[in-house]
């Protein structure tokens, strides 16, 4: 039986975390701090579980395993794995200056895919920033050079964010989420990533955490970021919502949904579905009837193939499909 499906997320506690996830998304856990939320994750590092219905206490990767690709859609053709994660991050403190490999490199050096990704910020205090990409194009030896000499920050393009943008981070493009932000990022399946630069601070151990400069030269593109043709623009296609694409990629197609009532959508053969509420609640009802409620920081896992289904409520969704 296919079903709209709420998702448990893994939690992880990495030190530059904060306690919104916790205090404001409903993430009930005893770690003193939620640095991401795996909303939707089928990854060695983390899965979701099932909440509800025939399949409750199920790993989504198991049921998945079980019903065959078909629930995936036909998009998913094109992938040998489950090919998202979408997460909730709350960045009390600055990340890493990091980058991501694409495809071919990561496949050849870490045995995984690589990460696309796109973030949406969902709030953040006043004045914060995050970095994207360098002012101007530099040397490898210039990038290599100021590594060293802890000069970096000083060519890396940093930009004020306010609630609603939206970023587009290809493989290979530096960056770094700065504190007092928080993000919904949907990304590859990959947990691969090479901190280029991380302000001095130890980890849990005691010890410097691991940088990964020499993986980092090799796959950092060492130019200002492009943009993305298809961000942030209004659509009607999901009747009784107010919605705007985010981004399109071979990856992934994103939206921001605001439901104030009743919105019809469709979940045809092409595609899985998935949301997360970022602000209220509403109730899910598919076509055999099942309904399903969801509140602020909870994900709904929705089958390809699931038909026409309706939302119910006042809310501020990010919904993610092939």
């Amino acid at each position: 039986m296919l079903y709209p499906m709420k998702l448990i997320a893994p939690l992880k506690d990495y030190i530059w975390g904060g306690t919104r996830l916790k205090e404001e998304y409903g993430k009930k856990t005893d770690l003193d701090k939620v640095s991401e939320s795996w909303e939707l994750a089928c990854h060695k590092d983390g899965k979701s579980v099932i909440a509800n219905g025939e399949a409750e206490g199920e790993t989504l990767e198991d049921w998945l395993a079980q019903q065959g690709k078909s629930v995936l859609g036909t998009h998913v053709e094109k992938f040998p794995y489950f090919p998202l994660l979408i997460k909730l991050i709350d960045a009390k403190d600055n990340l890493s200056v990091q980058v991501h490999p694409d495809n071919d490199y990561a496949q050849r050096v870490e045995g995984e895919y690589g990460k696309t990704e796109m973030w949406y910020i969902v709030d953040c205090e006043p004045g914060a920033s995050l970095l994207y990409g360098f002012k101007k194009k530099i040397t490898k030896k210039e990038f290599e050079s100021r590594i060293k000499d802890n000069t970096l920050l000083e060519v890396c393009n940093s930009v004020p964010v306010h609630k609603g943008d939206v970023f587009f981070i290809d493989s290979g493009t530096l960056h770094a989420i700065g504190k007092g932000i928080l993000i919904c990022e949907i990304q590859q399946n990959s947990n691969t990533t090479y901190r280029i630069y991380d302000y001095g601070r130890v980890g849990k151990d005691g010890k410097p955490r691991e940088l990964h400069v020499k993986k980092a030269l090799d796959v950092t593109k060492l130019e200002p970021p492009k943009a993305h043709p298809t961000l942030a623009c209004d659509v009607d296609i999901f009747a009784g919502a107010k919605a705007r694409l985010l981004a399109s990629c071979e990856y992934f197609t994103t939206y921001h949904l605001t439901v104030d009532g009743k919105a019809a959508l469709m979940c045809g053969d092409d595609s899985f579905q998935s949301f997360t509420v970022l602000d209220g609640g509403l109730e899910v009802k598919d076509a055999a009837g099942t309904k399903v409620k969801f509140k602020k920081g909870e994900t709904c896992f929705l089958p390809a193939g699931i038909g026409r289904y309706k939302l119910e409520g006042k809310a501020e969704i990010i919904l993610s499909k092939l």
